[in-house]
């Protein structure tokens, strides 16, 4: 049998509208259903969370157990790449005491409000804690075989170093676990055992929906080498083939393998180069959509040139050529056409005419609006997130 050990949360986010219970455990347990009819979740119920644990249940047949708790945790996102706001907040949050999972399969997660305490022949163990991530066994977790699924963040904490290759050699010569999958972000994930190393892609998706996508990848890894028994690379792979369904559609459970491959998934190969950041900025709401993009470009290491920032205000015949120098220098430009700005539209068709690929967020527009960049080849994308992973994809 299986059992996932993960968090129960609610989860909101402004754009795009999300209002649901599921957590990592209750994402990951539908996730898995489909594999495993009947699914255990076990985690820490609350009881303001009732009708979204019974929802879960009758939706996907998952049984629920743990210990019942008062106060329920809220992942609030303003978007899907945005840093969530917790309540309460962690540092709040009462600790419970851990409670036993012993199966033959679990997929274990750290949770906020405790810990699982787990017996497995096979584990798969995602810490998920950008904070202070925890080894499998430091609880006391037993397992024969143990698989740990790590960002790049979590990894450096673990091993105490920046580069990821060296790190997953200290965590594999430690003993860690039998494998490990390095997440990448763009660039995929890195799988390593003690036999080898394997790198697989990411694939691309029409829109990219992030909240759950590293529980999905999880789950998914989890059913194909866990249940299935295939190799920790063709695990992984399957694994991002999973996400980039989900992320495309928000639809649980998994894709069976031969379905996934199936489907027309184009592996993401990452480019180099600047994204230009064409967007008007006279008021605060303008201003923020301008460093909130350029703060994730950032975040995700993509260089990135920004009128505002790199220019400034002033007299046109002073930055207009500044500007344009920028553009001429980027290999990509990410527009922001929401109220058809004078300015951002001059600089969509001079990146049009240089043949630079153009990618434009436009919310709440007539398709008459967006007529001309549509037509002249440029991608039309109507939430931020899927606009900034469009421009960082369109990149040579």
């Amino acid at each position: 049998m299986t059992t996932v050990a993960g968090g129960l949360y609610l989860e909101r986010c402004i754009e795009p509208r999300w209002d649901d219970v599921y957590g990592s455990g209750g994402r990951a347990a539908a996730a898995l259903s489909a594999a495993v009819p009947g699914i255990k979740l076990m985690t820490y119920r609350p009881t303001s969370l009732e009708d979204g644990e019974a929802s879960l249940k009758s939706a996907y047949g998952i049984s629920i157990d743990g210990p019942v708790v008062e106060a329920e945790i809220t992942f609030d996102y303003f978007h899907t790449l945005a840093t969530p706001k917790i309540t309460p907040r962690p540092d709040a949050i009462i600790r419970c005491e851990p409670f036993e999972v012993a199966d033959d399969v679990v997929l274990r997660f750290g949770m906020l409000e405790g810990d699982a305490r787990v017996r497995a022949r096979t584990a798969v163990y995602d810490p998920q804690s950008a904070f202070d991530p925890r080894p499998f066994a430091e609880n006391g977790s037993k397992a024969d075989r143990v698989a740990l699924i790590l960002n790049r963040l979590e990894a450096r904490r673990f091993s105490g170093e920046n580069d990821p290759e060296r790190g997953i050699e200290i965590l594999l010569a430690r003993g860690e676990a039998d494998v490990i999958v390095l997440k990448m972000g763009g660039h995929g994930a890195l799988v390593a055992t003690k036999e080898g190393r394997w790198t697989v892609p990411a694939y691309r998706s029409d829109t990219v929906f992030k909240i759950g996508s590293g529980d999905v990848f999880s789950a998914a890894f989890t059913q194909f080498w866990a249940l299935e028994g295939r190799t920790p690379a063709e695990s992984a792979d399957f694994a991002s083939r999973a996400v980039s369904q989900y992320v495309n559609t928000r639809s649980l459970p998994i894709s069976s393998a031969n379905e996934l491959l199936g489907i027309d998934a184009e592996p993401i190969n990452p480019g180099k180069g600047r994204i230009y950041l064409a967007a008007p900025f006279f008021n605060l709401a303008e201003r923020w959509i301008v460093e909130e993009i350029r703060n994730q470009l950032m975040t995700m290491n993509v260089p990135v040139f920004s009128p505002l920032h790199d220019v400034g205000e002033g007299p046109g015949e002073v930055v207009a050529p500044l500007d344009l120098k920028g553009l001429d220098e980027c290999q990509a430009v990410l527009a922001i056409l929401n109220g058809t700005d004078a300015g951002t539209v001059f600089e969509v068709g001079y990146a049009v005419a240089r043949g630079t690929p153009v990618v434009a967020l436009a919310q709440n527009m007539r398709p008459e609006d967006v007529k001309m960049p549509a037509g002249t080849g440029c991608r039309i994308v109507d939430d931020l997130v899927s606009s900034i992973y469009h421009a960082i994809w369109a990149l040579p």
